[in-house]
This record gives structure tokens, sequence and C-alpha cells, in this order.
């Protein structure tokens, strides 16, 4: 087994119940890891054979671009997607991040975190 971690996806997005969340947008963190058997990637070589982080960046980045109320939906839509398009992985795990949230206080940011296994 193995783990393909993407660490610190930025993105720019429309998330939130807050009206000025919807029209403006907030800043967003997305981090990703994903459990796979590399051990055959590992010996041959081929990308053909391991989990393509390109294909996982661009579920990240199209799930990121469609708006929901709550991150947990995001962040579940980009589990769901992961898990229906690349067979290899066995478990996900992903921290969606709203830096610098409007909840009227000093906080960097909120995520959630959820994982799944096939």
């Amino acid at each position: 087994m193995g783990k393909i971690r993407l660490n610190n996806i930025r993105v720019h997005s429309n998330h939130g119940c807050l009206k000025e969340e919807m029209l403006i947008g907030s800043d967003y963190r997305v981090d990703l890891e994903v459990d796979a058997d590399l051990t055959k990637p590992s010996k041959s070589d081929k990308l053909n054979e391991t989990v393509d982080y390109v294909h996982l960046n661009n579920i990240v980045k199209d799930e990121m671009a469609t708006r929901s109320n709550l991150l947990e939906h995001v962040a579940q839509r980009i589990i769901d997607r992961i898990l229906s398009e690349i067979s290899q992985v066995t478990h996900v795990e992903v921290i969606v991040s709203k830096i610098n949230p409007p909840i009227g206080g000093d906080v960097e940011s909120v995520a959630v975190v959820l994982n799944a296994q096939r």
C-alpha cells in the first residue's frame, strides 16, 4: 500500500450560506490524501499503473468550482468523484478549509475533514 497527498491546493470559490459569500467568494485550501497499492508503479515507473495526481487535482478544482452552501457537501462530492473515477483508490481523506471565515472573530480558517473507503 501507499499514500498520495496533495497539500495546500488553493482555490477561490463561492461556497457558503451568506449572500456575500455567494457573490464575492472566499479563499479555500484543500488537502487530499488517498491510499492505493503503489507496489506495481513503484517498480514499473509507468504513469498508467498509478493514481495520477493531475487527475486528483482536476477533480478538486472542478468540485470546488461548483457552489455549495456547506463545506461538508463539497468535500463529499470530491470523495464521491475520486472513488467513482479512480479504481485504484481504497481510502480518501479530504480537508476543505475556508480561509479567514466570516464568523465574527479572528480565526485563520475553519475546516471540514471527511474520510471514506472502498
